[in-house]
């Protein structure tokens, strides 16, 4: 798995806005569809059990095993455009926003 450098740039954005400075992003399996899992993304301050951990840019990523063998392949952009903007899985069988169920 990977995050673009545009992703982690908006991830730090957001958390700095929070006022979470030194906080990182949770990647979570939020659900399964006919399509696979569906992602959902959250702040975190430390360290779970369990937890894989690495950096992007300065941004502290935290996943459970589960979730980062899900990921294999995938990767963590910030798109936007016509449609609006947000966090966006791609890669694999296909594109997937996070909490998005559909294909």
């Amino acid at each position: 798995m990977t995050i673009t450098d545009k992703a982690a740039e908006k991830a730090l954005a957001i958390l700095n806005s929070e006022g979470k400075a030194n906080w990182g992003l949770r990647i979570f399996v939020a659900g399964e569809s006919c399509c696979g899992p569906s992602y959902g993304l959250d702040m975190q301050e430390v360290k779970m059990p369990g937890d894989e951990v690495f950096e992007k840019n300065g941004l502290k990523v935290f996943m459970d095993k589960h979730t980062l063998s899900t990921l294999d392949g995938r990767e963590l952009d910030y798109y936007v455009g016509e449609e609006g903007e947000g966090f966006i899985f791609t890669g694999g069988v296909s594109a997937c926003g996070t909490g998005s169920s559909g294909c």
